[in-house]
């Protein structure tokens, strides 16, 4: 374990089963001049998305004679499968996000901004006992709400319009990822009946999730819902991904996708619709895959909130 005299205590409370090596210089030099020292041919696995090219060519210029080989996604196999004690800290990431959201519905009101709803959800993730939010925290009113990963702006939230909050939360280490759209005032007969079809689209999702399925099949079953209600052109992206230590692992729940989804993957199930000049409406849960099924680990209510 190379790491440098920042981490000289912590690494001795948190690392197992290696010897840690205090560096200087930077880890990616440190590792490359151990291999060379070898002083003969090895051959060494890395894991090409988390390893950048600059990385790469760093390490072959100064180990030349180490066979460098991908590990063709072991690692992200391996960790796209919970154990027990990973869904148990999975679960309590969940509630603490699902509680958090179900707390701040009352809070949404005209005139607030996004900014300061953004820091309320933060600031109860942390008052939970989570170390931060799983990514930046969205949220999107009126218009800006059919951008899908739109930021936290000054924009203050008026009347007679969709808000898109999508929020997660990280505890002990592991994410959740949690999407509700409330409508701030009395939601014409367009908004409710496109959320209904968002609704039923998730569903028909989660009905679909067990061992055996394809991902694919999983996301066809989302965007055939759509489809029928001629929704489809504005469900833009997949229907969901992976979750674990990080907020987007394997698999991935998108169009013709061929992965097989396995007992205790944990995975996003968050389809939507986006309206240019309407804004957006998207729902979204985390599900662990069951023996004959899926079971969902967010709990916060699904119907839509007229506020």
């Amino acid at each position: 374990m190379f790491t440098d005299s920042r981490y000289t205590f912590q690494a001795r409370e948190e690392v197992f089963d290696a010897r840690v090596e205090i560096i200087k210089g930077g880890p990616i030099r440190a590792v490359g001049e151990y291999l060379r020292a070898k002083r003969r041919k090895v051959r060494v696995g890395y894991s090409a998305p988390h390893t950048t090219v600059a990385q790469m060519e760093a390490l072959r210029a100064i180990a030349p004679d180490v066979r460098w080989v991908s590990d063709k996604d072991a690692i992200e196999d391996l960790r796209s499968i919970k154990e027990p004690s990973e869904l148990a800290v999975m679960q309590a990431a969940a509630d603490l996000i699902s509680n958090v959201v179900g707390g701040l519905i009352k809070a949404i009101k005209p005139g607030i901004s996004e900014l300061e709803l953004a820091g309320k959800i933060e600031y109860g993730i942390k008052l939970g006992g989570g170390s931060g939010p799983s990514f930046d925290t969205i949220v999107a009113s009126g218009p800006r709400s059919a951008w899908a990963h739109a930021q936290p702006s000054p924009k203050k939230l008026g009347k007679n319009e969709l808000v898109v909050l999508d929020q997660g939360a990280i505890l002990r280490g592991y994410c959740s990822d949690l999407t509700r759209t409330v409508f701030v005032g009395k939601a014409p007969k367009r908004v409710r009946d496109l959320y209904n079809a968002v609704l039923e689209a998730q569903q028909a999702a989660k009905a679909a999730i067990r061992p055996g399925v394809t991902c694919g099949a999983v996301d066809s079953a989302a965007r055939s819902v759509l489809t029928k209600r001629s929704l489809a052109r504005y469900f833009t992206h997949s229907t969901g991904h992976g979750l674990g230590l990080e907020v987007h692992e394997k698999p991935r729940l998108g169009r013709g996708d061929k992965t097989v989804l396995q007992e205790g993957m944990v995975v996003t199930v968050e389809p939507g619709v986006y309206l240019e000049g309407l804004g957006g409406i998207r729902i979204e849960d985390d599900v662990v895959v069951t023996g004959n099924g899926c079971t969902d680990l967010t709990s916060t209510s699904r119907e839509l909130f007229e506020l």
